[in-house]
């Protein structure tokens, strides 16, 4: 009898040890998504390991001047130069204060062509998981905006946040327009020859109507033609796309109506298409915000200081998207410095005009301009030239950045982005006011171009001030 239960004792350890290979291979068959898994202030987190180059150990970076917070510097990898990001920096989350020969665990990340060193506290191991597991994000999850998350997954007794590495590092656009046209909100509908039959009129009955019933065909004949006056917007549209890269949205369409009746009274006989990039000039003229490109006069700089809101923060900080050669940024840091003269400024000026940010910190000043508002912001350089004073040239980081990119900045006061948001694309449009939405503060104001808007039926509240709008959260 005791064989027997013997026997039985065995068949069932066997039965049960099949069981757990069986499970053992299942388990094994349905991973189908590694991960690099590493901590960030004492939280999990994780990178697609199709993403990650290699693991390094190395605290030798290269210093690059006028780079935002989170950029630690360059780093050699064997011949190859990549910027080195320290993730902790860019989430905003507090880290000791990093000594000078201090090692740093880091991921070497791939992102479209470009390699990225990526600075965390610990990296832990590779978690081979089932894909159908991860879960979409949530903002309970992790002490970072939810937009770079790509969903949070648990395995073995941890609870991972799957960073969204594409979203992190590259633009959160497409590099291309969609085949589709999704860029622009018009569709040239025009009707062509050949489908001139889409728009006959209705076939004749045996006998022609008379009196109101031949009013009432006629009418309706009329109506099933185009209409060219819409037709010829919406070539109008088009080839500002096309010529000038100007994208008709509700952030300028309002305008582009009111040019497009000018237009058509100036061109007259001339005809209203635009046939080359000078007749997009031409309309395009007055749609620039005054002193565009150019110093501020005083009367305009007057009129910015009435809008600007009272605020008495120790700290004012500004975003300057589509700075150009500085101009603009230097106008607004001394208007700032008058208006909030016992706060400390920084305006975040980006431009993807490499030429001009790199020349932007020497400008000097035309003396006509030294000599006017701007007289108690300036200094003279040995050559007697007119520059403006260290105190204000420390206010500005000029970045070559495009602002359609990632943007960790900071929380803002203002964000001053004249005539920049016409020139993207719808989906970048969206992407631009959905990030001042993100990082305007509660008490924030936005200005735009004077010929540009929030949009209809948008969430955001419009106030005027003298000739110039502004724009904060409701």
């Amino acid at each position: 009898m005791e064989n027997e239960y013997t026997e039985v004792a065995q068949v069932n350890d066997n039965l049960n040890l099949d069981q757990e290979q069986a499970e053992d291979r299942e388990n094994v068959a349905v991973v189908d998504f590694k991960m690099v898994t590493f901590s960030l202030a004492g939280k999990d987190y994780a990178i697609d390991i199709m993403q990650v180059k290699e693991i390094a150990k190395t605290g030798r970076f290269t210093y690059v001047p006028n780079a935002l917070p989170f950029v630690l510097g360059v780093y050699n990898l064997r011949g190859e130069i990549i910027p080195i990001i320290d993730l902790r920096l860019f989430f905003n989350i507090e880290i000791p204060v990093r000594k000078d020969n201090s090692v740093e665990n880091m991921l070497i990340v791939s992102v479209g062509d470009q390699l990225f060193g990526v600075v965390v506290d610990a990296i832990d191991k590779v978690v081979g998981i089932q894909k159908s597991t991860i879960q979409p994000p949530h903002p309970l999850f992790g002490d970072i905006n939810i937009k770079y998350i790509y969903g949070v997954v648990e395995s073995q007794n941890h609870l991972y946040i799957l960073l969204d590495i594409e979203r992190i590092f590259n633009s959160r656009i497409a590099s291309k327009e969609k085949e589709a046209g999704i860029d622009n909100v018009y569709v040239n509908t025009t009707v062509s020859p050949i489908m001139s039959d889409a728009v006959k009129a209705p076939a004749k009955a045996s006998k022609e109507p008379s009196g109101l019933a031949a009013k009432a065909e006629a009418a309706k004949t009329e109506a099933a033609k185009p209409d060219s006056s819409e037709q010829d917007f919406k070539f109008i549209v088009e080839e500002l796309k096309n010529l000038k890269k100007f994208h008709v949205t509700d952030i300028n369409e309002a305008w582009v109506k009111t040019r497009f009746d000018q237009w058509i009274g100036e061109r007259k006989s001339s005809g209203s298409q635009l046939q080359n990039e000078k007749d997009a000039d031409d309309f395009l003229s007055p749609f620039w915000s005054p002193c565009n490109g150019q110093w501020w006069t005083k009367q305009y700089a007057d009129e910015v200081y009435k809008l600007l809101p009272d605020n008495s923060a120790k700290q004012i900080v500004v975003w300057n998207p589509g700075c150009g050669k500085g101009y603009e940024s230097f106008s607004l840091a001394c208007l700032l410095k008058k208006r909030y003269p016992d706060a400390k400024i920084r305006i975040y000026a980006q431009d993807v005009d490499l030429l001009n940010i790199s020349n932007a910190p020497l400008v000097s000043i035309p003396e006509s301009y030294a000599n006017d508002w701007y007289s108690p912001y300036i200094t003279r350089k040995v050559t007697g030239e007119a520059t403006f004073t260290q105190e204000i040239k420390d206010i500005i980081m000029f970045e070559y950045h495009d602002c359609t990119n990632s943007n960790s900045l900071p929380m803002v006061d203002i964000v001053f982005a004249r005539d920049v948001l016409s020139f993207l694309p719808v989906e970048a449009q969206n992407v631009v006011v959905g990030d001042f939405d993100e990082k305007l503060k509660g008490n924030g104001i936005i200005i735009l171009g004077a010929s540009e808007s929030l949009g209809k039926g948008s969430n955001w509240g419009e106030k005027t001030v003298g000739s110039l709008t502004y724009f904060n959260k409701q």
